[in-house]
């Protein structure tokens, strides 16, 4: 088994111990998940993603100290960034709406506000979350289904997924003069992002992007293996660009893009929960 990476548990210490000496009493569970749980954690460049409880929902002045012990995380740990939500424990797992919605999350150094659960979160802490505070994660009531799973991903790929390459399609011409290492990040996004996609609604579960490139190179035709290779070279950084021009390689990942989206829209994947 992987050993989770010692960094995370010195921030996630520091920042447990900070609300027990500003927010005594609050906090009341704390969980992982994401690439932590997946063995797939980079300390330079993976989120650290959290689910937090508190006694009950955060008041303002509650919220200002809380920004406050992300600002000292932030300065005494750049990286991992934190990335999590602030409910209590009648939200936890739940399938609908939070009933004390909008709820606090915590994303890119600002807090914001969130009205609705995101299945993958709850899908994870069910199977392999990480309890650092509060009852260990499969004594708690987490309702997420394989249908949740399902709906959203395939929401997820109508909505942002197909919008994106939307934008990519009418944004062909802008992208070629993107710099090499702009088109090699868009080239680890999309191709990864939607391998991602492609694993959860064939095998209904969640993979690492490393694990969601291996998965494609398993179960695509060998005609989509380069761009898949190029991204897998680029997420893991080494290996040697495999296309001739960087206008190869935006045409590839867009025909890429649109099978992927298309193949679910062909019916080719399961049909269970469509």
């Amino acid at each position: 088994m992987k050993r989770e990476p010692e960094l995370v548990f010195k921030v996630c210490e520091t920042y447990i111990d900070l609300w027990h000496k500003h927010l005594p009493g609050k906090l009341e569970g704390f969980y992982l998940h994401g690439s932590i749980v997946l063995g797939a954690f980079e300390d330079h460049s993976s989120d650290l993603d959290f689910v937090a409880v508190t006694k009950n929902p955060l008041e303002e002045e509650e919220l200002q100290i809380v920004k406050k012990i992300h600002k000292a995380i932030a300065a005494s740990y750049p990286k991992p960034e934190m990335d999590g939500m602030y409910i209590v424990w009648e939200d936890f797992g739940r399938r609908d709406t939070f009933n004390n919605a909008p709820y606090p999350s915590y994303n890119e150094g600002q807090l914001s506000f969130e009205d609705r659960f995101n299945p993958v979160t709850w899908w994870l802490l069910k199977r392999k979350g990480i309890s650092l505070l509060g009852p260990n994660n499969s004594e708690l009531d987490i309702r997420v289904t394989e249908k949740d799973l399902v709906e959203y991903v395939l929401d997820n790929m109508d909505s942002y997924w197909g919008k994106r390459v939307e934008w990519l399609e009418k944004s062909k011409e802008k992208l070629s003069a993107f710099s090499t290492a702009e088109i090699s990040g868009e080239i680890e996004w999309t191709v990864l992002g939607l391998l991602r996609q492609f694993y959860t609604l064939n095998e209904f579960d969640i993979v690492s992007k490393l694990g969601a490139g291996e998965y494609g190179l398993a179960q695509l035709p060998e005609e989509w293996h380069p761009i898949i290779r190029e991204a897998i070279a680029i997420r893991s950084g080494n290996g040697e660009a495999l296309f001739g021009s960087n206008e190869d390689r935006i045409d590839r990942l867009l025909e890429f893009a649109e099978y992927i989206i298309g193949s679910k829209k062909r019916g080719d994947l399961h049909e269970e929960f469509k």
